[in-house]
């Protein structure tokens, strides 16, 4: 969508050979700070890292009920909190070439989806967190990887800022960032995750789904467990950690305040620019090979397994019924099919599908079409999430939700929420599933959610100073 409607803003470039996105983020004051990265080791992404400070507005979501805050101001709107957000994005185009330059950074959890489709009574929700949390920010700093040049934007989102003030707040962020601060690097305590479900219980629920399976119901489950940890540490020290063993296409930490998100994940759910809007499935998997050989053997093998290409076959195919129920008839086109990315401890499948949204529908549309991917629900979806609910019996929360931005002018990226941990009331929750067919081994279907845990549960075991 083009809006041809301007707002006010100011931009200041400065050299960025002798700054990092981190020490960026550790010398910018304000509170609910975020940082937005790629891995530049990851084609097509890493270019730029996204940080920002003290959000203008929030807009948080439980049930029906919406709470937006702006400054000391709290409105609660009965009403869906996505079609409040839908409200509160302003549709600006500014002639900026950055992929995100002032709006909402946040989540939707994957329990939101219960707005919108019936699957079963809420189940407990030990963590409490809100289902759907944005934070609004008007003021950011961009780093470009490429050019290893900073930008330092000010944009006047409410029509209340003068261009004195906005080149003043550039004055300030500059000054913070470049002003040498002795931050003394954080201890990380050890951080010890324990699975939540223990390995009999998940077994039984792998066979008691199998039965539903057999019987036709569905053809995919996808069932997860939580691990927990008692964490006294230092989150952002830990997301360093995190970073640096399990460089990713999204990485993100979010300081909520009082509680914190921060991940690594592979996987996009859903992508929009202009009217084009993106896909990536991801399904199949194998460690990393230890050396070069076992590498390209591993690679080889999880070609060559028909239930893993199955699995994934299935799962583009939702894909595509997702996007074409948002896209224009006819437009929705395979554009990547079954390569294989490789992370630091393991290897997916990975696919692309594309479409154009159909007159009248916008990104967060299209977020509510993909909600939750077919990647960690299954197949037929809706049957799917009604078992997930029936045996797992706690509210996912974030797991299996949505992390990133929504520009102001609509366009918005966010990533599948695995490989993420949340950090709240002295307690790490990380949480990961696997996907059941029909001659699913509960064995190993328990160890596969263990290993694709090991990215966040490993980084913590042994005491270290965040370098």
């Amino acid at each position: 969508m083009m809006v041809t409607e301007s707002m006010r803003y100011e931009k200041k470039q400065l050299n960025g050979d002798t700054l990092t996105p981190v020490v960026i983020y550790k010398r910018l004051t304000g509170e609910k700070k975020f940082l937005l990265e790629s891995s530049v080791h990851h084609a097509g992404k890493g270019r730029y890292s996204i940080i920002g400070a003290n959000p203008y507005k929030e807009l948080i979501g439980k049930g029906r009920e919406t709470l937006v805050k702006v400054a000391d101001q709290k409105e609660k709107v009965a009403q869906k909190p996505l079609e409040v957000l839908k409200e509160q994005i302003s549709g600006m185009q500014l002639p900026i070439d950055f992929p995100f330059y002032g709006g909402a950074v946040g989540y939707m959890a994957y329990d939101s989806i219960r707005q919108y489709e019936a699957i079963g009574d809420v189940p407990k929700d030990p963590i409490g967190m809100p289902e759907i949390h944005f934070m609004f920010y008007e003021d950011m700093i961009v780093y470009d990887h490429k050019h290893q040049q900073i930008t330092l934007l000010a944009v006047d989102s409410t029509g209340s800022r003068s261009e004195e003030m906005l080149r003043s707040r550039l004055d300030e962020m500059e000054k913070e960032i470049t002003t040498f601060k002795d931050i003394p690097d954080a201890m990380l305590a050890p951080v010890r995750f324990q699975p939540e479900t223990d390995q009999a219980t998940f077994m039984q629920m792998v066979e008691d789904a199998k039965a539903y399976i057999k019987a036709g119901d569905v053809f995919q489950i996808v069932l997860s467990q939580r691990l927990t940890a008692d964490f006294t540490g230092d989150a952002f020290s830990f997301y360093r950690k995190l970073r640096a063993s399990n460089p990713s296409p999204y990485m993100f930490f979010l300081d909520f305040d009082d509680y914190t998100v921060l991940g690594a994940s592979p996987e996009s759910l859903i992508k929009t620019s202009g009217n084009t809007v993106t896909a990536n499935p991801i399904a199949g998997s194998r460690p990393r090979g230890k050396t070069r050989t076992q590498d390209e053997r591993l690679t080889d093998e999880l070609l060559a397994d028909e239930k893993e290409l199955a699995e994934h076959r299935m799962l583009v195919d939702l894909s595509r019924n997702d996007l074409g129920r948002v896209c224009k008839v006819g437009t929705v086109e395979l554009t990547k099919y079954m390569a294989v990315e490789k992370y630091q401890h393991i290897m997916h499948i990975v696919s692309e599908v594309q479409g154009e949204l159909a007159d009248g529908m916008t990104g967060l549309d299209a977020l509510i079409a993909a909600l939750p991917a077919g990647t960690v629900s299954g197949a037929p979806k809706i049957r799917a999430m009604e078992l997930i609910n029936q045996f797992e019996k706690k509210k996912r929360g974030l797991y299996a939700g949505a992390v990133g931005y929504i520009n102001m002018n609509g366009d918005l990226d966010l990533a599948l929420a695995i490989r993420t941990m949340i950090v709240k009331d002295k307690k790490a929750y990380v949480q990961t599933g696997a996907g059941l067919v029909y001659d699913s081994d509960p064995e190993t279907e328990y160890h596969e959610t263990l290993h694709k845990a090991k990215s966040l549960t490993e980084v913590g075991l042994h005491d270290s100073t965040d370098r």
